[in-house]
């Protein structure tokens, strides 16, 4: 398993500020500030998103995938923030992911992250969502496939873990795995650890983040903000060693989205995240050893 940077945790520095929660930076970042960043963490990987990419030229992709190699970073490509496919409802959308499907190939990531859909897309019936949904997923599933790319299927505040699970099954392709977000199913009101030792063997990319109650109602995503990891409510240290104990291989990318207001700047909260991370794999190690 390999620490890793998102670079949605730098997502108000690309132009995305919560509206009443969040403030607009001084300045603006580039890919290639992040790609800097991410080296100064001494990170081994990222995950972009691809939302961010403001050139896919072949001239502006062979230079982004100069700079990972030269930086020694892994990557995960990271489509579909924040609707996807709209929970099956955008079918539209498939063609920008396949595309973004060949742009994760160009850039020599085997794995991208996509979203089915977002809080906002999530239909009130399982059975309309699973039907308009999985002949999209099983169609992306087989492109990718061509590709030699997997797929990761985040749970994005959109699908509960069963439900998932239950995608994965009726989609049967290896192209098609999980990115688990350890703590997005938690703004769903499910037990968050029940959720990833459902989620962890299925998983292709991660999601690192740590999550606590903070104020106003819990159904409201500004109830439940980020934090450094170890100070919310995800148990991160069983998190990595079920991660481990399934064979998990890929990256451990931190994220975060809405920063507690009381935890200062996001480098900050992403230094002390990377220590929390690096601590606990090295403390798991060194109990495995002994």
């Amino acid at each position: 398993m390999k620490i890793a940077i998102d670079s949605y945790c730098y997502h108000r520095y690309f132009g995305e500020v919560y509206p009443n929660l969040e403030q607009p930076p001084a300045y603006r970042m580039t890919l290639e500030d992040f790609i800097d960043r991410a080296r100064a963490h001494e990170v081994q990987g990222v995950s972009i998103e691809s939302f961010m990419l403001d050139d896919s030229s072949p001239a502006y992709l062979e230079r982004l995938r100069g700079l990972l190699d030269d930086a020694g970073l892994e990557l995960v490509w990271a489509w579909g923030h924040p609707h996807g496919l709209g929970s099956g409802a955008r079918a539209e959308e498939l063609l920008d992911l396949q595309r973004h499907v060949d742009i994760a190939k160009t850039l020599g990531a085997g794995v991208m992250r996509i979203c089915a859909g977002g809080r906002r897309t999530r239909p009130e019936s399982w059975h309309e969502h699973k039907t308009q949904l999985l002949p999209l997923l099983q169609r992306a599933a087989d492109y990718a496939a061509g590709q030699g790319v997997v797929l990761a299927m985040e749970n994005h505040v959109d699908l509960l873990a069963a439900e998932a699970l239950e995608l994965l099954e009726a989609v049967d392709n290896p192209a098609l795995g999980v990115c688990l977000d350890t703590a997005n199913n938690l703004r769903m009101f499910e037990d968050p650890m029940q959720v990833i030792e459902l989620l962890a063997p299925h998983a292709k990319a991660t999601h690192i983040k740590d999550i606590c109650a903070f104020r106003g109602s819990p159904r409201e995503f500004s109830f439940w903000p980020s934090v450094p990891l170890g100070e919310g409510l995800i148990d991160i240290p069983r998190t990595l060693q079920l991660l481990r104990q399934h064979g998990f291989d890929g990256l451990l990318a931190l994220e975060i989205d809405y920063l507690h207001p009381a935890y200062g700047s996001e480098e900050e909260a992403i230094a002390k995240s990377l220590a929390f991370m690096r601590a606990t794999l090295a403390q798991q190690q060194a109990g495995a050893i002994a």
